[in-house]
């Protein structure tokens, strides 16, 4: 069964804005034309208007939510039937793929929440989720490298399951948090441990220009089959760092959304990363920190393979 995949694309060698597409064996599909030749064949009159209901920009699309999720659906499903039609489309190899949500009204990020990485730090296991934030500087697409500050010696690697918002979340009950997610992909939350730890708050190693990736696209949550347990590794040139699954989180996704909902109205499109396993750098002795040149690779079960390539800041 193929699986709705959300990318933010744009023809090579074009300066355009990245648009919302659809990943299906190898090619990019708009998803707003997509969705305008479904409209077509159904003989509905709502094309002068799709910019409003299903925007092109993947910031806007996202922050319609579930909404906008449904359309893209639809216009999968038109796809997947008919293969001949003229849809706008694009081998991946012709296109860029750049964040998959460029600019979120929230990055939430939750420390400490596998008992390993609590442990390989010399940390206590928390009583409470630990929040932090990063700002969308930070982020980078699936293809871009990750660039290392010259002001850190410590830059590590931290592969996490990273949460989709897709309706307005707040004060909201445990049992019902997870229809609140619109859909998964992979982060990196890249650390500078030195800047990290020199005081007791963590942003100023945690939001560097251009070092989080995620993607390489996002993956709709009715896609996957159980979110609590999914496996999830990384690697630095090859060598396997971390491996886990997501059924050892300390607090559970409905824990985390129910617990930041309560705190902060989460809205469409926001995002939360929301752990990693142990096998940081960090956390190995000696410590094995990113040099510029290291490949690194993450994976989480069901949604794919996000890689990037360390680099000095440009």
């Amino acid at each position: 069964m193929l699986a709705l995949k959300l990318v933010s694309y744009r023809q090579k060698g074009d300066s355009a804005p990245f648009r919302t597409g659809i990943l299906i064996d190898g090619k990019v599909f708009d998803v707003q034309d997509s969705y305008r030749k479904l409209l077509q064949a159904r003989e509905e009159d709502l094309i002068a208007s799709i910019e409003t209901f299903l925007p092109s920009d993947p910031n806007e699309f996202f922050s319609l939510g579930k909404d906008a999720i449904e359309r893209a659906q639809s216009a999968f499903d038109y796809i997947v039937q008919d293969r001949s039609g003229d849809f706008v489309s694009f081998s991946k190899d012709q296109v860029n793929l750049g964040v998959p949500i460029p600019n979120p009204g929230k990055i939430i990020c939750v420390g400490q929440n596998y008992a390993g990485h609590v442990a390989e730090m010399n940390s206590k296991l928390p009583d409470h989720p630990v929040l932090f934030a990063k700002f969308s500087n930070a982020l980078i697409g699936p293809e871009d490298h990750i660039q290392k500050s010259p002001l850190t010696n410590q830059l590590d690697y931290e592969v996490e399951l990273v949460i989709v918002i897709g309706k307005e979340a707040t004060q909201i009950k445990k049992e019902n948090a997870l229809d609140y997610i619109a859909g998964y992909t992979i982060g990196n939350d890249t650390s500078a441990r030195d800047l990290q730890k020199r005081t007791p708050q963590w942003l100023q190693g945690k939001s560097h220009d251009n070092s989080t990736p995620i993607g390489p696209y996002i993956v709709t949550a009715d896609e996957i089959t159980d979110p609590e347990n999914l496996g999830i590794r990384a690697f630095i040139n090859g060598e396997k760092r971390q491996e886990s699954t997501t059924q050892h989180l300390i607090f559970d996704l409905p824990t985390l959304i129910t617990f930041i909902s309560n705190l902060i109205t989460l809205q469409p499109g926001d995002i939360i990363f929301t752990g990693t396993p142990h096998g940081v750098g960090a956390g190995m002795n000696p410590p094995q920190f990113l040099n510029v040149g290291d490949v690194v690779t993450l994976e989480i079960d069901e949604i794919g393979t996000l890689e990037n390539r360390v680099q000095d800041r440009v």
